[in-house]
């Protein structure tokens, strides 16, 4: 792709995610540049000089060189939760956002030559339609990946260290995540902190849009396969083994201490420690109800009266990063630029580290 084409695509994409029109990116820039001037850049009809990438660049919040990035990202079909509320603008913030931060890692990665490889665990379980399959399901993902039947201390870390990119997205509220593969090969889930901004609701996201990532979902309605990827979310997070360890095969009801000790342990929500106990058959339909009558007579459905005191995040794109200019795979200034900061700021932020 030559440079005015490469530079058209990427203009495009930096004004979409930061929801602009030509017009209110001309307005923005104070009426330096005209919506005439922006159209051709977008166009590829011609390339701004330097002093305009620069105004451009502080405009849309995004590093000069981003406009000449030419690592390759494509999206395969992309699964929202709640998109059919998202108005097309929304929808494309999010979309360039994740493919911005995404073109960003996936550079880094090969300037360090790591590969990309991904290996489901789940390709060969078949179809899954019921929960005894998704319980079996996530047993299995459990045990290939090592992990027993004991807490999960940090689900993103966890993601990215099996070649799975998680992004945190802060955009409108209907949107609770996303799951999809870029380039084919690397697959990515993404969540919105201003709805998952809970470590346990992070935690809870993430393993949903896993499930869709990894499961086969057979002829089922979309509500049942939400319930599913929920199910799959709590057998990951809560394993029928450990649950009735912690609350005996059958109760009559529960009390809020003890799930509230759960949640501390395991980083689950206490409405998703119950209906937990109700697929595994803990406690009835009824007393599933009456508790939720509770959650919704002390306001609890937000706000739950015990925290997950958990973190939820990964350090590995700045570990490559530190990796790679310490090793001078990369200049300084490219080392902001990855980060998307100015080199003073970049300088400001870590340059008494080296």
């Amino acid at each position: 792709m030559e440079t005015k084409a490469i530079f058209a695509e990427r203009f495009k994409s930096a004004r979409l995610m930061n929801g602009f029109s030509l017009q209110d990116l001309a307005d923005a820039l104070g009426g330096t540049l005209s919506r005439q001037a922006l159209h051709r850049y977008e166009k590829g009809e011609v390339i701004p000089d330097a002093e305009k990438i620069n105004l451009l660049s502080k405009a849309l919040n995004i590093s000069p060189d981003y406009f000449f990035r030419t690592t390759k990202v494509e999206f395969s079909d992309i699964e929202y939760r709640k998109l059919s509320r998202m108005p097309q603008k929304d929808v494309a913030i999010i979309n360039e956002t994740t493919k911005e931060y995404l073109s960003r890692y996936l550079e880094l990665e090969e300037i360090i030559g790591l590969p990309h490889s991904f290996d489901n665990p789940l390709k060969d379980f078949g179809k899954v339609t019921t929960y005894e399959q998704v319980n079996k399901a996530a047993e299995l993902l459990r045990k290939e990946w090592s992990l027993g039947t004991g807490p999960i201390f940090n689900i993103v870390e966890l993601l990215e260290d099996k070649n799975i990119k998680v992004v945190k997205l802060s955009v409108d509220e209907d949107f609770d995540g996303l799951q999809t593969f870029v380039n084919k090969t690397i697959p990515v889930v993404a969540y919105n902190e201003r709805k998952a901004n809970k470590a346990d609701r992070i935690r809870f996201t993430l393993l949903h849009e896993l499930a869709h990532l990894l499961l086969v979902l057979g002829d089922v309605t979309e509500k049942q396969k939400e319930t599913l990827c929920h199910q799959f979310a709590g057998a990951m997070l809560l394993p029928e083994e450990a649950i009735k360890a912690e609350l005996g095969n059958h109760r009559t009801k529960l009390s809020t201490l003890e799930l509230g000790n759960i949640k501390k342990q395991y980083g689950i929500s206490m409405q998703a420690i119950v209906m937990r106990a109700k697929v595994c058959g803990i406690i009835n339909d009824n007393y599933t109800k009456q508790f939720f009558f509770l959650i919704r007579q002390q306001n609890w459905k937000v706000d739950e009266p015990v925290e997950y005191q958990g973190i939820e995040e990964s350090n590995r794109f700045e570990q490559l990063l530190f990796r790679a200019l310490i090793e001078d795979q990369i200049s300084m200034s490219k080392a902001a630029s990855l980060s998307n900061q100015s080199l003073a700021e970049f300088k400001k932020q870590h340059q008494p580290m080296f």
